[in-house]
C-alpha cells in the first residue's frame, strides 16, 4: 500500500470518530499512554499471496506480508494486542491436508494474543480443532459456548484479561447459533447461550469485578442481519448492553474502512468493526488513555 493511500484512510478513520463524540479526541496536558489493537476475522486458511489474476483480491494478502505489517506497528507501539474473530479454518487445501496445524502454527509465530471461535473452526468436527489445540501458543475465549459436556472443557475461556502499560484490557468472546448452521455431530454437546445475556454477565465481571479500562468484545456473530432483524448481531448488541468499548466482528465477511459507531444502551459511543476476509486487511484500533484512563480512539483498516 502507498504511504499516501495509508495516510489517508488512517486521517479518514480518525476525523470520523472525533466527529461523532464519545470518543471525540481532546488535548491530554501529558502524553496519553496508547493501546493498539490489532485484528483479522474470517482468514479461512488463506496462506498464500493471492496472485496477478485473482480478480479484485490480485497480489493482496499472505500471512508474510500480514507478519511484516504487524511487526512494524509493533515496533512503533509495544502496547498492542493482535487478536482473531473466529473462521480461522476452512478455505484452502492447506486446511484440507494439515487440519488446522499449519494455520495455528503460522499465527503462533505472529504472536496472536487471543482468538475466538467460528462455526468453520468445527469442520473438521470439535476432536479435530481440540487436536490442534497444542500448535496454538494463544489463547481461545468464548463466553457463550458451554464447553463443559465435552472434549474442549477447560480449553476455552470465556474472557481474558491483559496489562499493556498499566492499562487493564478485557476480552471476551462469543459464537454464533451452531444449530442449523453446523452438523451436531461436529460440534457433539456444545451449548449455545444467549450472547446478549451472557455479555452483560462478562462486563459486569469485566468492569466491577476485574476493573478494566478498556472492554472488547471478540465476537463471530455476524455484523447485521437486514432481513432477520430478531437474529443477534454485532449492532443489535451493541445497542443492547453497556459497558463495551469495541466489538471486533466476523462471521458476515464485512469490510469496514473504518469503524462503525454504535450508542450502547447508556447512550454512550461503542465501536464495531470487522474487516472483510481471507487476510486481506488487517484491523488496527488505536485508544489513547489520559492519567485519569479516559479515553479516545481512532480506528482504519489497512491492506496487506
Amino acid at each position: 500500500m502507498r504511504r499516501r493511500d495509508f495516510i489517508q484512510k488512517v486521517s479518514a478513520g480518525t476525523t470520523a470518530l472525533a466527529a461523532a463524540g464519545g470518543f471525540g479526541l481532546q488535548s491530554f496536558t501529558s502524553k496519553p499512554t496508547k493501546i493498539t489493537i490489532l485484528h483479522t476475522n474470517d482468514v479461512h486458511s488463506h496462506i498464500d499471496t493471492f496472485g496477478p489474476d485473482e480478480g479484485r483480491n490480485a497480489n493482496k494478502g499472505g500471512v508474510a506480508r500480514r507478519a511484516s505489517l504487524i511487526e512494524s506497528i509493533r515496533k512503533q507501539n509495544p502496547n498492542t494486542l493482535l487478536l482473531d474473530a473466529g473462521d480461522i479454518f476452512q478455505g484452502t487445501p492447506y486446511f484440507n491436508y494439515y487440519g488446522g496445524e499449519l494455520e495455528f502454527k503460522l499465527m503462533s509465530k505472529l504472536k496472536y494474543d487471543l482468538a475466538t471461535i467460528g462455526n468453520h473452526d468445527f469442520d473438521n468436527g470439535i476432536e479435530g480443532l481440540y487436536a490442534q489445540l497444542p500448535h496454538a501458543e494463544f489463547g481461545f475465549v468464548s463466553a457463550n459456548y458451554d464447553f463443559s459436556n465435552t472434549i474442549m472443557d477447560t480449553h476455552v475461556k470465556p474472557y481474558q484479561v491483559f496489562k499493556k502499560d498499566g492499562v487493564k484490557i478485557g476480552v471476551f468472546g462469543l459464537g454464533i447459533e451452531l444449530y442449523g448452521l453446523v452438523g451436531k455431530k461436529l460440534y457433539k454437546e456444545t451449548k449455545y447461550l444467549d450472547p446478549i445475556e451472557i455479555t452483560q454477565e462478562m462486563t459486569r465481571i469485566l468492569k466491577l469485578e476485574k476493573r478494566c479500562d478498556l472492554i472488547i468484545c471478540l465476537s463471530h456473530l455476524g455484523y447485521n442481519y437486514r432481513n432477520n432483524p430478531d437474529k443477534v448481531s454485532d449492532l443489535k448488541l451493541a445497542e443492547a448492553t453497556k459497558d463495551i468499548d469495541l466489538i471486533i466482528g466476523g462471521h458476515t465477511h464485512t469490510f469496514l474502512p473504518k469503524p462503525t459507531i454504535v450508542k450502547n444502551l447508556d447512550g454512550k459511543n461503542i465501536l464495531v468493526n470487522q474487516v472483510g476476509c481471507y487476510g486481506l486487511y488487517l484491523g488496527q484500533i488505536d485508544f489513547y488513555f489520559d492519567t485519569d484512563k479516559n479515553k479516545t480512539a481512532n480506528g482504519t483498516s489497512i491492506i496487506v
